[in-house]
């Protein structure tokens, strides 16, 4: 039964609702400082902690709950005759429910200049003990650590007087996570790695036709630092069909850090569910199509693009990314950063796509996908393309796990430097701006040609840049595309000039790449021979 209550939470959301029901079943409320005075001008009578302790609350509250006759009526097991014997002896009252909400650390140091006293201030010490205490024994007591699980909570000591064992068991589990994050994150702002600090520089090595051999080239910058201890907060929101192959178990899992973003945020709203390759495809759609701010459509086939352009309309643009690879596009993932209406269902008819994605659909269109397309999986998600420069990625390798910060780095139309005799007209460096944002998302090594608005064919993953000039000139042909007129985006610098030649050969007239080659002459040279214009950006999108 719960007969007795502590209460101290710094978050008030919903607090006098949840006391005013227990009091109302008969239940006795101890409660600290702020909470207290909430709780009795609302009406409710309230025991003071220092009432229970015979001590003060001191220290500027610092020690207000680290007392033996809170935390004996916490700790003590209901089903140990000797542990009650000790309660009555020393007149501690047992504690059947604690409800206990964090001071707001995360949210503290999270404000732009918090100073390191501003932090400490907020570290919770009889908090997160109170809460401990309470989940160790959740054998008998029950533990509320968020203002989400007061309903619930309050809804079940109404029906039986108690809470369950599976309930408090579930409470406990969900207790250790939230003093977990909490730790985490003070000892994440301990270590500053938010705020400077040192790093090594990425050093380049010799290599063949993926790369050819590199003059030296700057290391990252130091401004995104990671923890000595990776700590990654997820819950599971999928279970997954399978994994890559069918004889493989998969679960998606849901960042619980900060709200719901990318793929988190995501609301199925028709098809079948979905797999491991769906979201790893998804997910990479989803990175490119933020790119663009004008209405854009993306089709993705095992992570790589293979049509993407931007127009008018989302409609227009769905044609065009179709027309980009007509046959590539069946059983692929497509995207849109606008609504999605019936003309974009009607540029997919009698296509098979495995995932259809944008921020909304209209009623009529998404009332036709349900009737036409039975088999795809129709997603909403936000497109907001404002995403933090410091945001971490992680990938796994055999016994470890791998962090960098996400590839945000745009183009700064400033620093493009045109090496050869020629410069790119307007339109010719619109064109290459779209094949360059195209490219980052490519695997590598990653040729694209492009016009300003539509991929017209992209050569990705290949062991050396001259297969894959060759392989998009060779897409864009198969596809029925006109490759003269187009410009040419290499993800990293041509080591030779064969592959320049290729896509010469193929009609090119601007090519946009990092530099950085010991052969950059060479290139140049090439590309002064056919008439192209070269800019370096002076930045590379490798993607493994």
């Amino acid at each position: 039964m719960v007969r007795r209550a502590l209460i101290s939470v710094h978050d008030k959301t919903g607090v006098v609702d949840l006391a005013r029901g227990l009091h109302g079943l008969g239940v006795e409320i101890v409660s600290t400082g702020g909470t207290a005075k909430l709780l009795r001008e609302s009406g409710i009578p309230v025991r003071e902690v220092a009432d229970v302790t015979g001590f003060p609350e001191m220290l500027d509250g610092r020690v207000k709950t680290l007392h033996p006759k809170l935390h004996g009526g916490i700790l003590a097991r209901r089903d140990v005759p000797e542990h009650l014997a000790a309660l009555d002896k020393h007149g501690i009252p047992a504690i059947d429910l604690v409800v206990v909400a964090l001071y707001p650390f995360e949210a503290t140091v999270a404000r732009s200049g918090v100073t390191l006293a501003e932090a400490i201030e907020q570290i919770d010490v009889g908090g997160p003990a109170m809460i401990r205490a309470a989940a160790k024994n959740h054998g008998s007591v029950g533990v509320v650590t968020d203002p989400a699980q007061y309903g619930t909570v309050l809804d079940e000591v109404k029906k039986t007087g108690a809470l369950s064992a599976d309930t408090r068991a579930r409470l406990a589990r969900e207790a250790f996570r939230r003093t977990a994050q909490y730790d985490a994150a003070i000892a994440d702002f301990l270590n500053d790695t938010r705020r400077g600090g040192s790093g090594g520089k990425p050093k380049g090595s010799p290599q063949d036709r993926a790369g050819g051999s590199i003059a030296p080239e700057t290391g990252a910058s130091t401004a995104t630092q990671f923890p000595e201890c990776l700590e990654i907060r997820a819950e599971r929101a999928l279970s997954l069909r399978y994994g890559e192959n069918p004889h493989q178990a998969a679960s998606f899992y849901r960042l619980v850090d900060g709200a719901p973003c990318g793929l988190g945020a995501m609301r199925q709203l028709h098809g079948p569910e979905l797999g491991y390759n769906n979201l790893l495809d998804f997910s990479a759609a989803l990175a490119l199509l933020l790119e663009f701010e004008e209405p854009a459509a993306v089709v993705i086939k095992h992570t790589n693009p293979c049509g993407v352009a931007v127009a008018a309309s989302a409609g227009a643009a769905v044609e065009r990314a179709k027309a980009s690879d007509p046959v590539s596009i069946y059983g692929g993932i497509v995207g849109v950063n606008r609504t999605v209406d019936l003309a974009v269902v009607a540029a997919l008819a009698g296509i098979f796509v495995e995932i259809l994605f944008a921020p909304a659909f209209a009623p009529d269109a998404l009332e036709e996908l349900q009737r036409t397309k039975k088999k795809c999986r129709v997603l909403e998600v936000p497109c907001d393309r404002r995403s933090p420069a410091t945001a971490i990625e992680y990938r796994s390798v055999a016994g470890g796990v791998l962090a960098q910060s996400m590839d945000t780095a745009d183009l700064d139309a400033g620093q493009l430097k045109t090496v050869t005799k020629r410069a790119p007209t307007a339109d010719e460096l619109t064109a290459l701006r779209f094949a360059w944002r195209v490219g980052k998302h490519v695997k590598s090594n990653a040729i694209v040609l492009a016009t300003r608005d539509q991929i017209v064919g992209v050569g990705a993953g290949q062991m050396n840049r001259l297969d894959s000039a060759r392989l998009a000139v060779m897409r864009a042909r198969e596809a029925g595309l006109k490759t003269e007129g187009t410009v040419c985006a290499s993800d990293a610098f041509f080591p030779f000039r064969d592959g320049l030649d290729v896509v010469a050969k193929a009609g090119v007239t601007a090519v946009i790449q990092p530099g950085g080659s010991l052969r950059d002459q060479e290139v140049i040279a090439a590309a002064d021979e056919h008439d192209i214009a070269m800019v370096f950006t002076g930045i590379r999108h490798f993607r493994h």
